[in-house]
């Protein structure tokens, strides 16, 4: 939860594709920071985005977010999107682009893009040939020629299809 008026440190606060890494990176530690807000993160692997689809994964991953904070919240709960979190009890408010229309949102947001950014630079260690530090694991030009000539690894998803590199 937010407080009502964001501090200085927040002013940047948006939606995380519109922000630098250098500035997610210095929101997500300032958020991290405040005594006011609590952060929940949760995480679905690529064997489970198979089996589900990657909606029902991403609905997954929020309620398991909101599992984890200690103070879960009451009246509301903004949903990035336009569908509600099933299996969520309380009044919940899809938002269609909710993280350039919610600081809430926007906050999450950056939480969720820094957390994925740090665990795909951890995949990195384990599997430096795909240069995950580097695109993070969206379909680069460099990324679709590393699996071209690697195959997939166990944090690929199987049921992504994806078109090989021009050359």
């Amino acid at each position: 939860m937010l407080p009502a008026r964001l501090p200085a440190a927040l002013r940047g606060l948006n939606d995380s594709k519109q922000l630098t890494e250098a500035a997610r990176r210095q929101l997500a530690a300032t958020l991290a920071a405040l005594p006011s807000v609590e952060v929940g993160v949760g995480t679905i692997s690529a064997t489970r985005i198979d089996q589900i689809n990657i909606l029902e994964a991403t609905r997954e991953a929020m309620r398991l977010a909101l599992g984890r904070i200690a103070h879960a919240p009451e009246d509301l709960v903004l949903v990035d999107g336009n569908l509600p979190i099933p299996g969520l009890p309380g009044p919940q408010y899809p938002l269609v682009k909710g993280d350039g229309r919610s600081w809430a949102i926007a906050a999450a947001s950056i939480i969720a893009k820094e957390t994925r950014d740090q665990l795909m630079r951890a995949h990195d260690r384990t599997w430096p040939a795909y240069g995950f530090a580097r695109h993070k694991g969206y379909g680069t030009v460099a990324h679709r020629r590393a699996l071209m000539s690697h195959g997939a690894c166990p944090i690929h998803r199987q049921s992504f299809r994806w078109q090989p590199a021009d050359d």
